[in-house]
């Protein structure tokens, strides 16, 4: 299970992506652009997603993804249970929701970001070190 929080930590870290209120509704946009929405009880996700997919994958986890209302179904978009949903889904989703809203080359170094490799901690200065 994914919890509000979790959500907001991965989606305030991507690059031009900012928190909003509209109406009571916590929102994250790229711009003008909503990519993630939060449903006021906290307990789905609304977010920016393939309309060519959305279809098989609400028919494939119905228990996970719900299709948006008629009036909504003209845009990218489908609602997710977060009780449903993993970590690691949950930051490809809100990734991939957030990728539609802003240039490629934004996401291009994003993911060359998060594919650099962290420096391994340097050795304690005064320990021991290791002989060849």
């Amino acid at each position: 299970m994914v919890t509000e929080a979790e959500v907001r930590a991965v989606a305030s870290q991507l690059p031009r992506a900012y928190e909003v209120y509209v109406r009571g509704r916590l929102k994250f946009r790229v711009g003008q652009i909503v990519f993630l929405a939060f449903a006021k009880d906290g307990e789905t996700i609304g977010l920016g997603f393939d309309k060519e997919w959305r279809a098989a994958v609400v028919d494939a986890e119905p228990e996970k993804f719900q299709l948006p209302g008629a009036s909504d179904l003209r845009f990218n978009w489908i609602h997710v249970r977060l009780a449903a949903l993993d970590r690691q889904e949950m930051r490809d989703l809100v990734e991939e929701a957030w990728a539609m809203c802003v240039p490629k080359y934004v996401v291009a170094d994003y993911v060359k970001l998060r594919a650099t490799p962290r420096r391994a901690a340097a050795p304690k200065r005064g320990g021991a070190a290791a002989s060849p």
